[in-house]
């Protein structure tokens, strides 16, 4: 009997925006042409989510080079297609990545991403999303922990992202990306 192996189904751009039109209450995102479908994030995920935008904000208004956006949708390719919880981009970037639907084509500077709690979720957030964030060129990542109330920091260091520091409710979070940037990490979980 012959077998035959069979490829696995590779999801595309296309193919998000037609699962979005069926089930708008959940998050569609492709890594390397693998389907990630998550709910809507708990509460807490969300508030330190904008806790983080805040903070990014806050301080991209006294600084005047960028902007932080929160849930933005990056479309890398036809088979890399992910919305972050968190991004700062410079305005030089955002002029040149920002297509016409509002979908960014490139890497900003920072992605932040809050854990959603889950093997499937971590594994998403700290394989996947990595691989795919130092393919792509992101400068930053911090993965925010809002159970274990930390942060790790991942920066690009010759091509790849690797983790820098792990970071506490009392430690202080700075980046080389953003001059003047300060923030205690208890301010991300208040």
């Amino acid at each position: 009997m012959l077998q035959t192996k069979t490829e696995p189904i590779k999801f595309t751009v296309s193919d998000l925006e037609a699962l979005a039109y069926i089930n708008n209450d959940k998050k569609y995102e492709i890594i390397d042409g693998e389907l990630f479908v998550t709910r809507s994030p708990h509460i807490y995920h969300q508030d330190a989510s904008g806790n983080v935008y805040f903070e990014l904000q806050a301080w991209s208004k006294t600084i005047g080079t960028g902007k932080a956006f929160l849930t933005p949708g990056i479309v890398f390719s036809e088979f890399d297609s992910v919305i972050p919880d968190v991004i700062w981009i410079s305005h030089e970037r955002l002029a040149v990545l920002l297509d016409e639907s509002g979908h960014l084509t490139g890497a900003p500077e920072l992605i932040v991403e809050v854990l959603s709690p889950g093997s499937k979720n971590e594994i998403r957030d700290k394989e996947a999303k990595l691989k795919l964030y130092s393919i792509r060129g992101i400068q930053e990542y911090w993965l925010v922990n809002y159970i274990l109330k930390k942060v790790e920091v991942y920066r690009r260091d010759q091509a790849q992202l690797k983790l820098i520091a792990t970071l506490h409710e009392n430690d202080v979070i700075t980046s080389p990306l953003l001059p003047g940037f300060s923030c205690q990490i208890q301010q991300f979980f208040i």
